[in-house]
């Protein structure tokens, strides 16, 4: 299975669309985005700060690329499937929000996309997730292992993840081994971002 082409980051629920292999450049401060990974149109729905706002931005807006940190946790395996939580902390001195679906693409040594974008698990409706400085959320990235569903695999060096409404990416070392690429059971799915760093 194309591995987690960087999913498109977006607020709104619906299905993500799928994004072919994209070549991005080894530079983290110059990535284009993989078609697969461009934000959708985020909910206005508004958001409570929990803390006071600071004198140069108000608290409760959108979390911007820059002032977030992504990582991936620990793999929870089940049934022949692997979960990893795609985690973003907010590295800033103000509160502020995401909610809805990250973007997300492997990418190879080279900086080339691996396999199409993930979907997008229609399981739950978006929810805004409040960031205080240093608190974060996570959404679920899962697919089946290759070596179970025989689906053409590939091993990754990078996942691109892009904050919800974003369009620049954060670049995450991948050590979670093979990820479908190609083949009837490659697909890959997201789900939206919860509070905490997992389940």
């Amino acid at each position: 299975m194309a591995v987690l082409g960087l999913v498109s980051a977006c607020g709104g629920g619906g299905a993500s669309q799928g994004g072919g292999s994209a070549s991005v450049p080894a530079s983290p401060s110059a990535v284009p985005v993989p078609s697969s990974a461009m934000p959708a149109q985020a909910s206005s729905a508004p958001a409570v700060a929990t803390t006071a706002p600071s004198p140069a931005q108000p608290a409760g807006d959108r979390c911007h690329t820059a002032e977030l940190r992504a990582s991936v946790g620990r793999n929870d395996p089940g049934a022949g499937q692997r979960n990893f939580p795609v985690v973003l902390t907010n590295a800033s001195g103000r509160t502020c929000t995401v909610r809805g679906y990250p973007g997300a693409a492997f990418l190879d040594a080279s900086g080339r996309q691996l396999g199409p974008g993930p979907r997008r698990d229609a399981g739950s409706g978006p929810v805004t997730v409040t960031l205080a400085p240093g608190r974060s959320a996570w959404a679920g990235l899962t697919y089946s292992g290759p070596e179970v569903s025989g689906a053409e695999a590939a091993t990754p060096t990078t996942l691109l993840v892009t904050p919800p409404d974003e369009r620049d990416p954060l670049r995450v070392p991948w050590t979670g081994g093979t990820v479908p690429v190609s083949g009837n059971a490659s697909s890959v799915r997201l789900t939206v971002f919860t509070p905490g760093t997992g389940p």
